[in-house]
């Protein structure tokens, strides 16, 4: 309460010596503040999530394949990661199961597809991979990330992994794989939304063939 009382003296006495010395005061005081606020960590913008656009299960001579499309785009911090040589990984999870009145739903396939996109400093270009066999070169990274949103058909199951005329609930999601984000950003990662690039879970039934 003195102290409160004190202060309030002191500021009457400084608004009472003119507007100069008032002036003077509160920029003494709001400078401080303002470079503080400069210091604090800015926010970075925000990596725009994995939209599944398209989905379909084609029935081939060799199985089951899915056929989709992904609307993806980079952050500038994970563009910027490419410029420096980091792979970035982007993985594709497929679930079927069939439901039973009388237990635990059958859990018929979980396939599990990676699809790795880096750049070649020395020749310019960018470089995509698929399970790390098909390998695919491309001079410009909007042509890379096109094979990345409209993938070739993926054999997900072979003929056989389904019952024909039964019923099966599918998840698919599609996004970044945090586990090959590189050691030296994956801190950085975790707390960071430019790094986290995933979609929903998107749930359709499927009849098999």
């Amino acid at each position: 309460m003195v102290c409160f009382t004190r202060c309030s003296r002191k500021m009457r006495n400084l608004l009472s010596t003119g507007p100069d010395v008032t002036l003077r005061f509160f920029r003494l005081l709001i400078a401080p503040l303002l470079l503080m606020l400069a210091l604090l960590p800015q926010p970075s913008q925000a990596a725009e999530g994995v939209e599944i656009r398209r989905h379909q299960i084609e029935t081939t001579d060799d199985g089951y394949r899915l056929s989709a499309a992904y609307g993806v785009e980079l952050s500038h911090e994970m563009e910027d990661a490419l410029q420096y040589g980091r792979t970035l990984y982007f993985y594709t999870e497929i679930e079927f199961t069939r439901p039973r009145w009388y237990w635990f739903d059958e859990k018929a396939i979980t396939a599990r597809q990676t699809v790795s996109l880096s750049y070649n400093v020395l020749t310019r270009q960018y470089n995509v991979a698929v399970s790390g066999s098909v390998y695919q070169y491309f001079p410009t990274l909007d042509e890379a990330l096109f094979l990345i949103r409209r993938p070739n058909r993926w054999l997900v199951a072979p003929r056989g992994a389904l019952k024909v005329g039964e019923t099966y609930n599918v998840k698919l999601s599609m996004g970044l794989d945090p586990n090959y984000v590189p050691k030296p950003l994956k801190v950085n990662a975790l707390n960071n939304n430019e790094w986290r690039l995933a979609s929903d879970k998107k749930s359709f039934q499927y009849r098999a063939e």
